[in-house]
């Protein structure tokens, strides 16, 4: 099987900068660095989960990749198609194959449009239905499969509780019949009981449509659930990524052991057992991150070459990368 076979999306040296402005004329004085220097494959049908603290650049990753965020530098490919080379129209082909699920399902949904018409708009523009009675009955079909009843068609995103919103979202995600989507925190803002029915329905969805996900989330729980590999991210880079066996069971960087200790777990023994790493101080700004490794300023191991030199993003195993002084052997 070939490189261009094998991988769905391919994203090398992706950089993503927010200028900072200031004076009367909002000269750039600086930039925000929320994602800088990112590289990974996904795999056609498998699940990359992509996790970290607030403010790392996950969400910023995932619009950037889908073009919702016009990029600073890189290279975003799919199935060996260049995405930001593509012109308007080529790109407006592309949004069938590549959705997004937003992290609030009620701010993503218009509140003046009825569940048929939030779902099927996209089918219309993109012309994958002929008339508005046909995209109705594909509409009441789409969202059945996520859960609801056709009679709900005709309601308003006010009158769903917060888990039916978000399963219209999926349902509007899934119209189109994409390969790709962005799940960016797509059950943070609902309850547990709630949170297990969306991750089962989105597993669903995954084996029936062949999905591929890129699932950002913040539970640790839920990315060892629905994920085949993970990626950890700290301010704006990748600092590890492998099969999601070797982050939960060996992780090499300091960033991501402090990460899986601060898990809660039910179970007493572990609790007993698992020593809680507490970070010390707070995250560098993305504006002005520190020189060398920018975990140095926190990490537990530190040595001087930290504080001078950026760790190599190498493979330590196979297909477990990380980018750490420590795990690469410097000292």
């Amino acid at each position: 099987m070939s490189a261009q076979s094998e991988y769905l999306i391919t994203v090398k040296d992706l950089k993503k900068y927010f200028p900072i402005k200031a004076g009367i004329i909002k000269r750039a004085v600086g930039n925000v660095k929320a994602v800088d220097g990112v590289s990974f494959n996904i795999k056609k049908g498998q699940v990359l989960g992509i996790v970290g603290e607030s403010g790392c650049g996950k969400s910023t990753l995932g619009r950037t990749l889908l073009r919702l965020l016009n990029p600073t530098e890189g290279q975003v490919t799919y199935e060996g198609k260049d995405v930001f080379a593509m012109d308007k129209k080529e790109m407006n082909r592309m949004r069938t194959k590549m959705q997004i699920i937003f992290q609030d399902p009620y701010s993503s949904l218009n509140p003046r449009l009825p569940v048929y018409e939030i779902v099927g708009e996209a089918m219309l523009q993109h012309k994958l239905v002929k008339s508005k009675k046909e995209m109705k009955e594909k509409t009441i079909e789409i969202i059945g499969k996520c859960g609801l009843f056709p009679e709900q068609a005709e309601r308003y995103p006010h009158q769903f509780s917060g888990g039916q919103r978000q399963r219209i979202c999926i349902a509007r995600a899934l119209a189109v019949n994409p390969d790709f989507v962005v799940c960016d925190e797509a059950v943070s803002a609902l309850d547990v009981s709630i949170q297990s029915q969306i991750i089962n329905l989105l597993k669903d969805a995954q084996e029936d449509f062949g999905l591929t996900y890129m699932f950002i989330s913040h539970d640790l729980s839920v990315v060892k659930f629905i994920s085949d590999e993970v990626a950890v991210m700290y301010l704006g880079q990748i600092v590890e990524k492998g099969l999601k066996k070797q982050i939960f069971s060996n992780p090499l960087h300091p960033y991501t052991e402090a990460l899986l200790s601060a898990a809660p777990s039910f179970d007493p023994e572990l609790r007993q057992n698992e020593k809680r790493i507490i970070l010390q101080g707070d995250i560098p700004s993305p504006a002005n991150p520190p020189k060398g490794c920018r975990f140095h300023t926190r990490c537990p191991y530190v040595h001087n070459v930290c504080r001078e030199e950026i760790p190599e993003y190498r493979e330590i195993k196979t297909g477990h990368f990380v980018m750490c002084h420590k795990a690469n052997g410097v000292f």
